[in-house]
């Protein structure tokens, strides 16, 4: 218990810069005069750490001191190897050389038994370029003006502050502040077709949702597919969404945005699917098959 506090106490100064004594007492819920001894045990133990007395003084750790790998065991080495490992959503990001320097820290030959690839079959080299571009932007703070395929609105022109990147059900999505509707919002980033970095900087904002591009609630709809479709439910929905029927069908009900996308989503499964709700969804499903019937049917 104590060796956990004497790390924890080392990682919240690695962090803060610096902390008072009462500060790491209320912080690790034990005294004033066991936090003393605690960092006596820590000086004991060569980390450069010291209490500076005064007005602005506090306990800090000796400038440039970073941790000795010996603190890492080797399975937390090893979990960090196979992170870095996991990133490849865009070759430039330096994964492959911090991978190096850290496999030659730690002594370790790390297998490369995991890839995870977040860019498209089309064009892979375009969806890197975007997220690097999407990625200096938000750590540099820098409005960025994108050219956007919204759900409903033809193309749009937006100027936009990124705040972060998302990855969620199969797709990256940007946070961002819409300066055009003053309000935050998130953005599909295989619907931005264009986007460019400005000189504009903006302080940054916490980001509460809501979880789409429109700002407006998603409605619950709920669909029955038969046993064979099973393969495409399961790739859609979380099993915790899908309730098996006694004759094997499937109730799958979720959350979904109702634009055009879900529109597609449903016709995609032809007459292997039924709307149970909300019951103004089978009007337009029958509305749209109808149109393309009447397209198609010379």
């Amino acid at each position: 218990m104590k060796e956990s506090r004497l790390f924890k106490i080392v990682y919240y100064l690695l962090d803060k810069g610096q902390a008072t004594a009462p500060e790491l007492a209320e912080k690790f819920e034990v005294s004033v005069r066991t936090i003393y001894r605690d960092i006596d045990a820590l000086s004991s133990a060569g980390i450069p750490v010291y209490a500076e007395p005064g007005r602005n003084g506090g306990i800090r750790l000796m400038k440039d001191f970073v941790l000795d790998k010996a603190v890492l065991s080797e399975e937390e080495k090893q979990e960090i190897l196979t992170a870095l490992q996991s990133i490849n959503a865009a070759q430039n990001i330096g994964s492959s050389q911090t991978l190096q320097k850290l496999s030659a820290i730690f002594n370790l030959n790390s297998e490369n038994w995991l890839e995870v690839d977040f860019s498209g079959w089309s064009n892979k080299k375009f969806d890197n370029e975007k997220f690097e571009l999407l990625k200096s932007a938000v750590i540099q703070r820098r409005s960025i003006k994108i050219r956007y395929a919204g759900s409903y609105k033809a193309i749009s022109e937006r100027i936009v502050q990124p705040l972060r990147l998302v990855y969620k059900s199969k797709a990256w999505y940007l946070k961002a502040f819409c300066t055009e509707k003053q309000d935050l919002r998130i953005f599909k980033l295989n619907r931005i077709l264009d986007l460019e970095i400005l000189n504009e900087s903006f302080k940054y904002r916490s980001f509460t949702e809501p979880i789409n591009d429109s700002g407006e609630e998603y409605n619950q709809i709920t669909l029955r597919f038969p046993k064979e479709m099973a393969y495409r439910v399961y790739d859609e929905f979380d099993k915790t969404q899908v309730q098996r029927q006694a004759n094997g069908d499937l109730i799958a009900s979720a959350k979904m945005p109702e634009d055009a996308w879900l529109t597609g989503f449903l016709l995609s499964f032809g007459t292997q699917v039924d709307i149970l709700s909300p019951d103004y969804l089978k009007e337009v499903i029958a509305e749209q098959a109808k149109l393309i019937y009447e397209k198609n049917k010379s």
